[in-house]
């Protein structure tokens, strides 16, 4: 029998996805479990197994094509099903028709049928970070219709008794959707033709995760108004007792580097300075500072810059840290990173000295209120105890939110970690 997949839920706030590559074809024979298509949200690229076994009917989807949660995107021919899924929603369709012209007036009204018939979502008001949705009078057929064809009722204008939205309200509000998309398509075409073109060019399409890149960086960018301390470190003696160490650890297949050391030291500093480890809420305008320690490490990967999180790297020892950091960075790198994983930092850091990189200005992590650049290591002349002595530097680059930290602060932060990194065994003592 005919069983119509929907693109499900997976979870974290995804409500759609791009379809990266289709793993079967029509007329292929699949079994329960059995890893049908590559999608790309957001965040990764992961893949949908199917609910049945089967054979492969149509592939309502093209390679590329977005996906909303909800959407049939894939028809299997199943065994043992009682009756079809059509069968079975034309006949609920009818059946809610006659209730809905008896039940006009009431909200979340029970429809009779001897079917089982899911439960209606009225009454769960969903909770927004800045508003409640609002009240809307409909039925829960009419409900599922517009969640099937993705349209937004809390949006749409019944038609009704006292507003009450209909089914045909539903579908006008779709059709318009459509219109709207049909004019943005052409109006985008327009646009390109209009665009001088001279040379050899090429366009490449951002994919999911570079369009979010470039929202988040957008976002934090015109939102935050950032300003950036810098300063240079003397970790010479960081730099003795990481080699003094390292080959220790070899045997346990942990990458010793400088960066767990920084980050022990920078959850130091943020206990002392918790502005740093804090958010600003706009609308109500309050500081949130957050006495936990989630550190967000930047990581370059082939699809993009991804944000593991080291959670409570309050409660974990540099080792730790470092064989946290090794296992985040490869997973991610190797696109088998989870959602959850990359979510719910409080302070990031972004390592550009690994590959070259002296000074940059970080953009921070929104909705964070700091991000701390850390450049190349370099061996250079210094002056210290009044003589000229050749020293490990460590350049450094701290970007802050300007509405809620001011410059006394970010030069404290900075004068703090320099004590703590130019002093290991003090650092750790104090960790």
């Amino acid at each position: 029998m005919k069983f119509e997949f929907r693109f499900p839920d997976i979870g974290e706030g995804i409500h759609e996805g791009s379809i990266m590559k289709w793993l079967v074809e029509e007329g292929d024979n699949i079994e329960e479990g059995e890893s049908i298509v590559e999608i790309e949200t957001d965040k990764v690229t992961t893949e949908i197994p199917s609910p049945r076994t089967g054979k492969v009917l149509e592939l309502k989807f093209e390679e590329g094509d977005t996906v909303n949660v909800g959407d049939v995107f894939i028809i299997i021919d199943t065994i043992g099903d009682s009756l079809e899924e059509d069968t079975i929603n034309e006949e609920l369709e009818g059946k809610a028709e006659v209730i809905e012209e008896e039940t006009a007036g009431v909200v979340g009204e029970v429809i009779a049928s001897s079917e089982e018939i899911p439960a209606s979502t009225e009454g769960q008001i969903t909770v927004s970070e800045k508003s409640i949705k609002k009240k809307v009078l409909a039925t829960p057929v009419a409900r599922q219709m517009a969640k099937d064809l993705g349209v937004d009722i809390t949006k749409v204008k019944g038609t009704g008794p006292n507003g009450r939205v209909m089914k045909e309200d539903i579908r006008k509000a779709k059709e318009e959707m459509a219109k709207v998309s049909v004019e943005t398509k052409e109006l985008s075409i327009e646009t390109k033709k209009e665009i001088p073109m001279e040379g050899n060019i090429e366009r490449i399409p951002l994919t999911r995760i570079r369009k979010t890149i470039a929202e988040q960086m957008s976002k934090s960018r015109f939102t935050i108004p950032h300003t950036t301390a810098m300063d240079e470190i003397d970790i010479s003696q960081l730099v003795e007792f990481r080699n003094k160490h390292k080959e220790k650890l070899l045997d346990e297949d942990i990458k010793l580097t400088y960066l767990p050391f920084i980050i022990k030291a920078v959850v130091k500093v943020l206990k002392e300075y918790p502005e740093f480890n804090s958010s600003f809420d706009e609308e109500n305008q309050e500081l949130i500072l957050k006495y936990f320690y989630h550190i967000g490490v930047a990581t370059d990967t082939d699809r993009g810059l991804m944000v593991p999180v080291i959670r409570d790297a309050d409660r974990k020892s540099v080792v730790d840290i470092a064989r946290e950091i090794e296992d985040l960075s490869t997973r991610a790198k190797d696109n088998e990173i989870q959602i959850h994983e990359l979510k719910g930092s409080t302070f990031s850091v972004t390592n550009y000295g690994s590959i070259g990189g002296l000074y940059g200005i970080p953009i921070i992590n929104y909705p964070e209120s700091a991000i701390l650049g850390i450049g190349r290591i370099v061996k250079k002349p210094i002056v210290k105890d009044d003589e000229i002595v050749i020293a490990h530097v460590l350049p450094l680059s701290l970007s802050y939110d300007h509405r809620i930290i001011d410059g006394a602060s970010g030069a404290r932060f900075l004068n703090l970690l320099s004590q703590l990194l130019s002093d290991p065994e003090i650092l750790l003592l104090k960790s």
